[in-house]
């Protein structure tokens, strides 16, 4: 017997209030007490009576996609001691990509997680972002170097090198290779997951990290739908106004492209006038160039239109669209031209993909013991400035024993909602504004003239104020900030510290110290 969520859907009002959509407190991204829709009062539950932590027993968990995202909270329910499986569709890893940019958003989690030194030993440092037009003339500069006021430099590495780190870290006897997700059942017993194999596994929370086109996700809105329970902003095909063609070079020669011998990474944008695209190059610490071609459509389209056609997608196109874009000059150093066929022609053809980028944040994130994280939950969006981590509460789930039921679940999810979506919905608004920056619309034109024009201090106070938030696990030992600026951790973590303190203190450990930032 399914047991009906109290609001599934619509857990809160976020997403129907402009003036709450808007409305964040100015030193973070989280919103202020005050700013919350109402909710149902919750006081902490008394700590179960036990000897030792570890003799609890854990909820089991089932993952589904072993992206980033699905790894990342991996590694965090491994070191919460928490069971989980993690199934993933492909039958071996095979990371694709560009680059990323990451920095004091995400450090302090990495510091927790053991991670960073080898996060830092494959990251290469910039400070800046130059942008040229098509006859390579440079517009302007982004000014990138706040690490110091932030505590954290700002760093670029290849998707594909940070999936391979944090893969390492994944107990392998917990990942199931070659599982496409068919569909699930959840009830008060627990969560049923089926493959397309015929294999089903039982567990208590199932976690949808399976991508933009999530099968968790579409299965659980099937359901709601069927029951009338889905919004209808939700009732919506995922829209893409933009293709990006995305590669990585092999080790390239340092005396032939000079850029790779820069201590700092070579950010360098080029805006093309006689045609709809934007290609970027990226310096790595490997020696190697990411690189990736922007295409801007002229209208929005989605899998379900009628325009919308398969062969645009398979390896022939690739390789069109390669042959399409290999003659666009690319800034060298010394006054060297290159082109983006110097990059092509050193990529593995199989490390080439093109890529829709959608453009969305679901406000359906959870029902029953089901809950979406990353992709499954937003959107998809190409390099920007500083990526906020979108996690599930792990802390919580590590601290709620026993197994938890439907109800805890649904309290558990809803402050999980309540405090990430603001999170997830302002930074899909930032990288919306540094798509801007870089598109071929009236609008992007009128953003780069502003951001010609914007004074050096207020852009930099535009960009802390992006990086003040900084997630941190409760369950393990809270990182101190070294930073200028008053960081903002996220508000379960005061609430998850207090359980985890007052059940140390029980078992007669040492409780966790750190100074908290409210």
């Amino acid at each position: 017997m399914v047991v009906q969520p109290k609001a599934p859907g619509k857990p809160v009002s976020f997403a129907s209030s402009k003036r709450r959509r808007n409305s964040f407190s100015i030193r973070g991204l989280y919103p202020k007490a005050s700013e919350l829709p109402p909710t149902e009062e919750v006081s902490v539950q008394p700590p179960i009576p036990f000897e030792s932590l570890d003799n609890l027993k854990r909820p089991k968990v089932l993952i589904a996609g072993a992206g980033l995202g699905g790894l990342t909270l991996a590694i965090l329910l491994h070191k919460a001691k928490i069971p989980f499986k993690l199934f993933e569709r492909a039958r071996e890893v095979k990371p694709l990509g560009s680059a990323l940019s990451l920095g004091a958003g995400i450090a302090p989690l990495f510091k927790q997680m053991g991670i960073y030194d080898e996060f830092l030993a494959i990251a290469k440092p910039y400070n800046e972002m130059r942008i040229f037009n098509d006859k390579l003339k440079p517009e302007y500069t982004m000014d990138c170097s706040w690490g110091t006021t932030v505590g954290y430099p700002n760093s670029i590495v290849s998707r594909p090198d940070l999936y391979e780190l944090l893969w390492r870290h994944v107990p392998k006897e917990s990942v199931f290779l070659d599982k496409r997700v068919v569909n699930f059942e959840d009830d008060a017993e627990g969560v049923l997951l089926r493959c397309a194999d015929g294999t089903s596994y039982q567990g208590d929370v199932l976690i949808g990290a399976d991508g933009a086109y999530s099968a968790v996700r579409s299965h659980l809105y099937k359901v709601l739908k069927a029951k009338g329970l889905l919004p209808d902003v939700d009732d919506t095909p995922l829209p893409f106004h933009t293709v990006s063609l995305v590669g990585q070079t092999e080790e390239l020669d340092p005396n032939e492209f000079p850029d790779l011998n820069m201590e700092l990474c070579q950010v360098k944008s080029v805006l093309g006038s006689d045609n709809m695209c934007t290609w970027i190059t990226l310096t790595t610490k490997k020696n190697t160039v990411c690189w990736m071609v922007i295409q801007y459509l002229s209208k929005s389209s989605s899998k379900s239109d009628d325009r919308f056609c398969n062969s645009e997608w398979g390896p022939e196109a690739t390789e069109a669209m390669c042959n399409e874009v290999r003659q666009f000059k690319v800034p060298g150093t010394d006054n060297k031209v290159l082109t983006l066929g110097d990059y092509i022609d050193r990529t593995p053809k199989e490390l080439i993909v093109k890529v829709m980028l959608e453009e969305k944040v679901f406000d359906t994130w959870y029902c029953n013991r089901t809950v979406l994280i990353g992709d499954g939950q937003s959107y998809r969006w190409h390099w920007r400035p500083e990526c906020h981590p979108r996690r599930c509460h792990a802390g919580q789930l590590a601290e709620h024993a026993p197994v938890p039921n439907i109800s805890d679940l649904d309290r558990v999810f809803s402050e999980y909602y309540l405090e990430r979506y603001p999170v997830a919905k302002k930074a899909f608004e930032n990288g919306q504004l540094f798509s801007k920056n870089l598109g071929k619309s009236m609008m992007s034109s009128v953003v780069r003239a502003g951001l010609k024009r914007l004074p050096r201090w207020m852009w930099k106070r535009m960009i802390i104020k992006m990086v003040t938030s900084r997630p941190q696990a409760s369950f393990l030992p809270l990182v101190e900030e070294d930073a200028a600026l008053k960081v903002v951790h996220q508000p379960s973590l005061h609430k998850t510290s207090a359980i985890v303190n007052n059940r140390l203190w029980l078992t007669k450990r040492m409780p966790v110290k750190s100074k908290l930032t409210t």
